[in-house]
């Protein structure tokens, strides 16, 4: 599929497939006849009385020879109806994108759209006159609002570029388009968890319209945390990017995903140097 077929299926796809309240579907309309999944199922989630399991190797999957992507929710020619979203998380893709290749100008409306370089760099331009590259170390953050365009390329010719592509529905729809980015190298703190987001603009990190905070963590082998969630009726979900680690008795991997709610806190037992990305989210769609 080349990068103009992708991005219409993507966008517009995405936008639509999960069913949410008519407050927060996204204005793009498309012919669902589009819905054919690359591995539809059986990418069944585990489910517990208050935890949903992810599996790596359950995630969907497309190479498109420029782009190689994963996704933990359906997304494009990715659709599980079991897999839409976490609570207000609707999107958590995990991207490779070749040297020299990218996204090109597409259009988001009425979304929350935080980018975390994993390595590489991503050159941004959008429709609210932005441009610049971001890199590993860094966060992006959009409030797509009433609607922008914006593309997003590898900014080497030779090296690919890997990142986090996530979307959260907001809290307001409408409002006016938004675009932040920032080091969270200065931030980073080691075994412990620190915040990169937040609905707080005075907070640490960036702020998206949600009451919704991300945390990070880089563990060392052996080291037990705790997460106290900000907001008790929120839940929270645990991708592990690199390492080993048991999360309230669970064990997970490297791409790993685990959702819990319904509990006020969460332990974690690292059994390898680790990194962990939590997002925790309101659960009510509405």
């Amino acid at each position: 599929m080349d990068r103009k077929e992708f991005l219409r299926k993507s966008v517009i796809g995405a936008a639509i497939a999960v069913s949410v309240p008519s407050g927060l579907q996204s204005s793009i309309k498309k012919d669902t006849n589009d819905q054919v999944g690359y591995n539809h199922l059986p990418n069944r989630e585990e489910q517990y009385m208050n935890k949903v399991l992810h599996r790596a190797s359950t995630r969907g999957h497309a190479n498109h020879g420029w782009l190689e992507t994963k996704h933990t929710f359906s997304f494009a020619n990715y659709y599980n109806p079991e897999r839409m979203n976490f609570g207000v998380l609707r999107v958590l893709n995990d991207d490779k994108i070749a040297g020299g290749t990218g996204f090109g100008k597409h259009p988001h409306d009425n979304m929350e759209i935080i980018s975390i370089p994993l390595s590489g760099s991503l050159e941004h331009k959008d429709s609210m006159g932005n441009q610049g590259v971001i890199q590993e170390g860094e966060i992006q953050v959009m409030s797509a609002g009433t609607g922008i365009f914006h593309s997003e390329y590898n900014h080497n010719e030779d090296t690919e570029a890997r990142f986090l592509q996530i979307w959260i529905f907001p809290n307001k729809r409408d409002i006016k388009p938004r675009y932040d980015q920032i080091s969270i190298k200065d931030i980073a703190k080691e075994n412990e968890f620190y915040q990169i987001l937040s609905p707080n603009p005075d907070d640490e990190g960036v702020w998206i319209n949600q009451n919704a905070w991300f945390h990070l963590g880089e563990m060392s082998e052996g080291k037990e945390a705790t997460y106290k969630l900000k907001d008790k009726s929120n839940g929270i979900y645990a991708f592990l990017l690199d390492g080993e680690v048991a999360v309230d008795g669970n064990e997970l991997k490297a791409r790993d995903g685990i959702g819990i709610w319904d509990t006020d806190s969460i332990e974690f037992h690292f059994s390898k140097d680790s990194k962990v990305l939590l997002m925790e989210v309101p659960m009510d769609v509405s």
